[in-house]
């Protein structure tokens, strides 16, 4: 059995929203200024594009990958923290309401993370729990830093804690491209750094700002739920746990940051098998949940669980079991002779999610 939390998905309600943000399909990826980096620019229209988004398609690709369930999270691209607040609370609902009826299409395989407009956490609150208990999303989405200028450690976030833990729910972390808020510069990214770099470094803000925010200290069941291995979290954690004490005095956590370990889950979405490892050795095998960024510009071949040296026992934990229960997912629509069905997944990368 395999679920994968890191996947992306296309919808076509995510698009034409907005007369300047759109998000606009123009021979790739537009939104206000800003344009993804790619290399493999298309010449498809948006609804050629689309086509391979279908859910038929898009459960023919999970079948031949050897993947059972699949959490799906819009590309990160177009969350939107920097649009109007008008706008963007509307366009979370739609958002939403197209990944749900997608979803629909195959209920015991396909799930959704919630996107919500961050830049007003009262409103986010009322959308995740909204989609949540209407529309049946597994947790929250979340870039990394920068949400309308605030960080996760402003205390105007406790509404949006407040609500996680009442639905006791997931936070999917995902870093962003800044450069998509910097209105006529947004093209101005040299090497489309604040993605393919800047979205680990923004998702190990997103541990930073919470444990010294002492968030964890007032909502203790928070289970957040890092990408592309945690960022750079697993490598400093020594690091980061000394220079708590020693060079941040206006921190307020109560305990030592590797306390706070258990309200940390990070992804295998690293390309080698060492780090992998390391990962797992670092932080213990029960915080290890399977993510690969499926269809993404890092395409994977393989199980990251292969050549990593664990029992099998420790393996199940990281493909299925450890997620099964968290996110109250049901076994249905699953083979038990398909526990260790070898994955081989597409090459196939789309330009949409290519920096994901």
């Amino acid at each position: 059995m395999l679920i994968d939390l890191h996947a992306h998905q296309l919808t076509k309600d995510l698009f034409n929203q907005h007369d300047h943000w759109g998000p606009f399909w123009d021979n790739g990826l537009r939104i206000g200024d800003w344009k993804l980096g790619t290399k493999r620019q298309t010449a498809a229209t948006l609804d050629e594009m689309l086509e391979r988004w279908q859910p038929e398609s898009r459960l023919a690709a999970i079948d031949a990958a050897g993947i059972d369930k699949m959490i799906l999270s819009m590309p990160l691209h177009m969350v939107g923290y920097h649009y109007e607040t008008d706008f963007a609370v509307r366009y979370a609902e739609t958002a939403n309401n197209s990944m749900a009826e997608f979803c629909s299409h195959n209920p015991d395989r396909f799930y959704f993370w919630a996107h919500a407009a961050l830049q007003d956490p009262v409103a986010a609150a009322k959308e995740l729990e909204r989609s949540v208990t209407e529309l049946g999303a597994q947790g929250l989405m979340m870039g990394g830093r920068n949400f309308g200028g605030r960080e996760v450690n402003d205390p105007a976030f406790r509404p949006l804690w407040e609500k996680v833990s009442e639905l006791d729910c997931m936070i999917f972390v995902h870093g962003y491209n800044q450069s998509v808020t910097w209105g006529k510069n947004a093209c101005d990214d040299p090497f489309d750094t604040t993605s393919i770099v800047g979205m680990n470094s923004d998702e190990t803000l997103f541990y930073w700002n919470l444990t010294n925010g002492g968030v964890l200290d007032d909502f203790p069941d928070l289970k957040v739920l890092i990408t592309h291995g945690g960022g750079f979290v697993p490598f400093q954690l020594g690091r980061f746990n000394l220079t708590n004490k020693t060079m941040a005095p206006d921190s307020k956590n109560k305990k030592d940051l590797i306390e706070y370990n258990s309200n940390f889950f990070y992804d295998l979405d690293i390309h080698s098998p060492h780090m992998r490892r390391a990962i797992i050795e670092e932080v213990g095998v029960e915080q290890v949940l399977y993510g690969d960024n499926f269809s993404g510009a890092d395409v994977h071949e393989g199980d990251l669980t292969d050549g990593l040296g664990l029992s099998e026992a420790d393996r199940e934990k990281i493909r299925y079991r450890t997620a099964l229960p968290m996110l109250k997912l049901p076994e249905s629509g699953m083979n038990p002779d398909d526990l260790r069905k070898p994955i081989e997944l597409s090459t196939t990368v789309d330009p949409v999610v290519a920096a994901g």
